[in-house]
C-alpha cells in the first residue's frame, strides 16, 4: 500500500492558496491531494477517518469518519473516488472551512466478507485558508494576499520619530521545517499541556491560535521561543540586532531542546510571530509604533521623570519607547461582531501579563479607533501605546517630592508604519488606530476610553489637566537642534536654543545632560553634562553650543546608536522647561552587490565592501548572510581586521532555488560597530 498526501501537502504549503487547504480546491500548482491505494479493495466498502491531537473526538471535531462517495460534499469533510485503475484509488478528501488546523492522521477502514480492516495511510497539514470565503482568515484582495500570506520576506521599521529606518527580516516561512517547528510550538504551549483535548478542539479559530502565539513566541512563562533582554549586555547569547531573520531563531529553539532563544527585543519577536502566522495561512503584517508608550496602570498616561540637574530618571513604571514593533492579523472577530474583524493587534513583546500570562491581543484595530477599551483582549494596554498623555515630573532630591511639569497629549503613537503592498515604501497607517491628533474625535475618543476604565475621570478630566497646564504658561521655550553630521566615529554637535517669549529680561539656569539608551528608554550611561547661566534679553533668541566627542560616548554606545539629551530650564520663580531630544547616529555604509545574473541552481557571487572610517583598527568582524530561496540557512564570514581607514571587500557564493525577486540580508559585526544592516533585491530567472 503507498500514499502520496503527506508529500503532496507539504508541497501545497510551498505554494499555499494555489491548492486544497481547509476546504476548497483553488485552480493553480497542483491537483486537491489525493491518496492511492495500490490493492484491490472494493472502494464502496470503504471508509476514511481523519484524527489530530491526542484525543481525537468526534464531538469536538478532532476527528470525523466519512464514507468514500461520488462527489465532494460542502461543510463536512468528505472522499470523492477521483479514478480506479490497475488496482490503484485516486482519492480526494475535502475538509471544513472551519476544522482546526494542525497535523492530521488519515487512515482508511474497510469492511471486507464481515470483517473489518484499519490501515493508517499516513499524515498531513491542514492550514487557514486565506482564499476561500467561509474561512475566518478570508481576504478577498488577491495582492494583499500575496503580500500579507505568501511573501516571505519584509521591511520592519525602527527608529525614532526624526529619524526612521528600516531593516529587511528574513520570514522565511517555506523554508525546509519551518512549518514543523511552527505546529510544534502549539504543543508546546500552556494551553495543550494543561488541556491537550480542549486546546486541539479550539486551533479552529484564529483568534484563539493567535492569542497562544502572542504567549508562546516569547519565552517568559512557558519555555516558548525568545528570550527578552533590553539592558544593553547581552553575554550568553545574541545582540538582538544580530538577527536578519526568523529561520535561525526557530531552528535553533528546536536544536536546543525548545529552549528560548538569546536574545530578542520588540522587532524580533515580531518578525518571529509573522513567520508562524503566515505559515499557518493567517495573513499578517509588521507594525511600527514610534513614541509608543508603556502604561501599567491603566490611567491612559505615562509618566516621566528628570531631576532638577536634567537627568532623566529610572522611576516608576511607566515608560515611552522610541518605537516599538507588534504584528497584526487578519481575522474574524465572532466574539465581538462583523464590524470589530479585520485587523487584530497581536504582541508578543513581554511586557505585561494577561491572564497570568506575557501574551497581548487580539486587539481589534476598529475597536481602539473607537476607544471600545472595555472590548477582549488587551486593549487597554493597547490603545494607551497609540494614545496615552505623557505627562512630566520634576523630582526634587532633597525632599524627596515630585511636581508635575507639563502634559503632552499628542507626542505619543505616532508615524504607525508597515511595509506597503506590493513595494518597500513605508505606509503610514496611524488613522487605522486614531483620528487625527488635535480634533474634537479623537479627544472624545479618548475621553470615552477614560471613562469607561476610570468612570470617576471621566468626562472633563483631560480638559482639566489641558487648562492647568495653561494657566502657568512658561516666559521662554526650548529646543535641541543638530548642527553636524550624525555619525559614529564622529563627534556629536546640538544646538540648544532658547528663546524669550516675553517683552521682559530673563535670566535662565539650564543644566544639561546626555545619555546613551536603549530604545525602549533604557538608561545605559552618562556621557555628558553641562551647566550654564544664559541671560536673554526681551523676545531674545540664543544658541548655546552642546559638543559630545567619540571619547566620551564611545565605550557606551550600544547597538541602537542612540544618545539621550536633556536640558531643564529654570528662570526663577516658575515652572522648568525640559527640553529633550533622542538622535540616532549613523553606522557606515555596507554595500552588497550581485555580479552575475541570478539563475535557479547556479551559483552567482555577491560582494560585500565596507570602509573602516575610524582613526583605529576593527576588530572580531563577522559577516552574517541569509535570504530565503537564495541560501540555505545562514552563511557566516571571518572578515580580517581593518586597519584604520580601510577598505574590505568580501566576495561569497549563493545559490538561488526559487525564481522571482529575492531578499538578501547581511549583518556586519566588530569590536567598534555591532550591527550594520545592509539588505539587496536580487532578481533570479528561472
Amino acid at each position: 500500500m503507498t500514499w502520496c498526501l503527506a508529500h503532496l501537502i507539504r508541497i501545497l504549503i510551498g505554494c499555499i492558496g494555489e491548492a486544497a487547504i481547509n476546504g476548497k480546491e483553488i485552480p493553480g500548482c497542483l491537483p486537491t491531494p489525493s491518496v492511492r491505494l495500490s490493492a484491490p479493495f472494493p472502494e464502496k466498502r470503504q471508509r476514511k477517518a481523519n484524527m489530530t491531537g491526542p484525543y481525537p473526538s468526534e464531538s469536538a471535531r478532532t476527528k470525523a469518519v466519512f464514507p468514500l462517495s461520488s462527489g465532494l460534499s460542502r461543510g463536512g469533510w468528505s472522499a470523492q473516488l477521483v479514478s480506479n485503475k490497475d488496482n490503484v484509488l485516486t482519492i480526494s478528501i475535502s475538509s471544513p472551512a472551519n476544522a482546526p488546523i494542525g497535523w492530521y492522521t488519515l487512515s482508511t477502514q474497510i469492511s471486507s466478507q464481515g470483517n473489518d480492516f484499519v490501515q493508517k495511510l499516513g499524515t498531513f497539514i491542514l492550514l487557514f485558508n486565506p482564499w476561500v470565503q467561509e474561512d475566518g482568515v478570508f481576504m478577498s484582495n488577491h495582492a494583499e494576499r500575496e503580500e500579507y500570506v505568501q511573501e516571505d520576506a519584509g521591511i520592519i521599521y525602527v527608529g525614532s520619530t526624526n529619524r526612521i529606518g528600516m531593516v529587511g527580516w528574513n520570514f522565511g516561512q517555506f523554508e525546509e521545517g519551518i512549518l514543523d517547528i511552527c505546529l510544534s510550538i502549539l504543543d508546546h504551549s500552556l494551553n495543550f499541556r494543561r488541556d491537550p483535548a480542549t486546546d486541539v478542539a479550539r486551533r479552529s479559530d484564529p483568534k484563539y491560535v493567535g492569542r497562544v502565539l502572542s504567549a508562546m513566541v516569547n519565552g517568559n512563562d512557558d519555555n516558548g521561543v525568545i528570550s527578552g533582554n533590553w539592558s544593553g549586555s547581552y553575554t550568553g547569547g545574541r545582540d538582538p540586532r544580530n538577527w536578519n531573520g526568523s529561520v535561525e531563531i526557530l531552528k535553533e529553539w528546536k536544536r536546543s531542546g525548545f529552549r528560548p532563544v538569546r536574545y530578542g527585543q520588540c522587532w524580533v519577536f515580531a518578525g518571529t510571530l509573522n513567520t508562524v502566522l503566515r505559515s499557518f495561512g493567517i495573513p499578517s503584517r509588521v507594525v511600527t509604533n514610534f513614541n509608543s508608550a508603556h502604561d501599567t496602570d491603566r490611567n491612559l498616561s505615562v509618566d516621566v521623570y528628570y531631576d532638577a540637574y536634567g537627568r532623566p530618571m529610572d522611576k516608576g513604571s511607566d515608560s515611552v519607547w522610541n518605537f516599538h514593533v507588534w504584528n497584526e492579523g487578519w481575522f474574524v472577530r465572532t466574539d465581538l461582531g462583523p464590524s470589530y474583524g479585520g485587523w487584530q493587534v497581536l504582541d508578543a513583546t513581554p511586557q505585561e501579563r494577561s491572564q497570568g500570562v506575557f501574551q497581548c491581543g487580539p486587539a481589534s484595530v476598529t475597536a481602539v479607533r473607537e476607544g471600545d477599551v472595555n472590548l477582549d483582549f488587551d486593549m487597554p494596554f493597547v490603545f494607551a501605546e497609540v494614545n496615552a498623555d505623557r505627562i512630566t515630573w520634576i523630582h526634587d532630591a532633597r525632599n524627596n517630592t515630585q511636581k508635575q511639569n507639563s502634559t503632552d497629549a499628542r507626542s505619543i503613537g505616532r508615524y504607525i508604519s508597515t511595509k506597503a503592498v506590493g513595494s518597500n515604501s513605508r505606509m503610514d497607517i496611524t488613522e487605522k488606530y486614531k483620528y487625527p491628533e488635535g480634533s474634537s474625535q479623537e479627544r472624545q475618543v479618548f475621553e470615552k476610553a477614560l471613562g469607561k476604565l476610570k468612570p470617576r475621570m471621566a468626562f472633563g478630566a483631560t480638559s482639566a489637566r489641558h487648562l492647568e497646564r495653561e494657566g502657568r504658561e512658561p516666559s521662554i521655550s526650548g529646543k535641541f537642534k543638530v548642527t553636524g553630521i550624525l555619525e559614529v566615529g564622529k563627534e556629536v554637535n546640538m544646538a540648544l536654543i532658547l528663546k524669550n517669549l516675553t517683552s521682559d529680561m530673563k535670566t535662565v539656569t539650564v543644566n544639561m545632560t546626555a545619555w546613551t539608551i536603549v530604545y525602549n528608554g533604557t538608561l545605559v550611561h552618562e556621557v555628558w553634562k553641562d551647566s550654564v547661566t544664559i541671560s536673554l534679553d526681551p523676545e531674545e533668541e540664543i544658541q548655546h553650543p552642546v559638543k559630545i566627542t567619540y571619547a566620551q560616548y564611545e565605550k557606551y554606545l550600544k547597538a541602537d546608536n542612540m544618545i539621550r539629551t536633556t536640558a531643564v530650564c529654570q528662570v526663577s520663580d516658575e515652572a522648568e522647561v525640559v527640553v529633550e531630544r533622542d538622535i540616532i547616529l549613523d553606522n557606515p555604509s555596507l554595500t552588497l552587490e550581485v555580479l552575475d545574473q541570478a539563475r535557479v541552481q547556479q551559483p552567482v557571487n555577491v560582494q560585500m565592501l565596507f570602509s573602516n572610517p575610524l582613526d583605529e583598527p576593527v576588530k572580531d568582524c563577522v559577516l552574517m548572510v541569509e535570504g530565503s530561496g537564495l541560501l540555505l540557512g545562514s552563511l557566516r564570514i571571518d572578515v580580517p581586521t581593518l586597519r584604520p581607514k580601510e577598505r574590505s571587500r568580501v566576495r561569497f557564493e549563493i545559490l538561488p532555488t526559487r525564481s522571482g525577486t529575492k531578499q538578501l540580508l547581511a549583518d556586519f559585526s566588530c569590536n567598534k560597530f555591532p550591527a550594520i544592516k545592509a539588505m539587496l533585491s536580487i532578481d533570479v530567472a528561472e
